[in-house]
């Protein structure tokens, strides 16, 4: 299967991965100025968000996108990433190092990360929504979660479509349909990595972006303090000129 994807610009290849609250529509606000900054900019929607069916059949991410890539020509890129979009990220670059050359990672999950209460709790919460068939309440509870001080009312209710489709998409996908895991061994990851977390998200992923630098050689930690689980939704300008920053520093343009 080829995933459903965007691709403009030219220059160095800038993979976007989204978060698994979203698609790839999350990226709007980068799509165009990443573009504009020099880059070739693609964005894919991983099987079961946006216009990427989920089959009867099992997949992983991470080999769902390096196929895309073989498919497009692209033989290394920088990839930018958003929650579990992050992790994909890290499984790429851990199974692929010489096709990643550089990993924006924004409040990224990790493979094989225990979780918090808070976020049992949250999966709890969800799971007993969509089984009682309150996707709305579902919905706006993802929002109520990810979503920090700082995102407009129009940002929420692009969310609130993009997790309501993903919903409908995966609770109507065959039996048997679902992803697979594959070890990945974070040592062998190679690119430069900026791991940014936010003040208002959830413990888990704040201590994931913390210890990224003490697990890949060449990564660094910032922490935005005005940030939820998706600043470049809440403040997409100020994210946009952090990427385009780090992208310089690390994959800089012609």
């Amino acid at each position: 299967m080829t995933l459903a994807h965007d691709a403009t610009g030219d220059g160095p290849v800038l993979v976007l991965l989204h978060s698994g609250v979203c698609d790839r529509r999350m990226w709007d606000p980068q799509w165009q100025a990443l573009a504009d900054a020099g880059y070739r900019v693609v964005r894919c929607d991983f099987r079961g968000f946006g216009g990427t069916p989920l089959l009867d059949a099992r997949h992983n991410d991470a080999e769902d996108v390096l196929d895309l890539l073989d498919a497009l020509g692209i033989e290394r890129a920088a990839l930018i990433a958003s929650s579990y979009g992050g992790q994909v990220a890290l499984e790429i670059a851990a199974r692929r190092p010489e096709r990643v050359s550089a990993m924006a990672l924004l409040c990224a999950a990790l493979p094989g990360h225990e979780p918090t209460a808070e976020l049992r709790a949250f999966g709890e919460r969800e799971d007993a929504l969509l089984e009682a068939g309150d996707i709305a309440g579902a919905v706006e509870l993802n929002v109520d979660t990810w979503l920090g001080p700082d995102a407009e009312e129009t940002v929420r209710q692009e969310m609130r479509e993009m997790q309501r489709h993903a919903f409908e998409v995966q609770l109507a996908a065959p039996e048997g349909a679902g992803r697979n895991k594959v070890e990945s061994d974070l040592s062998a990851i190679e690119a430069p990595c900026l791991a940014i977390s936010g003040g208002h998200d959830l413990a888990d992923f704040r201590e994931i972006a913390a210890r990224l630098p003490g697990l890949l050689d060449g990564a660094r930690h910032l922490e935005l303090p005005w940030a939820g689980h998706l600043p470049s939704m809440e403040r997409p300008a100020a994210v946009t000129d952090l990427l385009t920053g780090f992208l310089r520093e690390t994959v800089p343009a012609g």
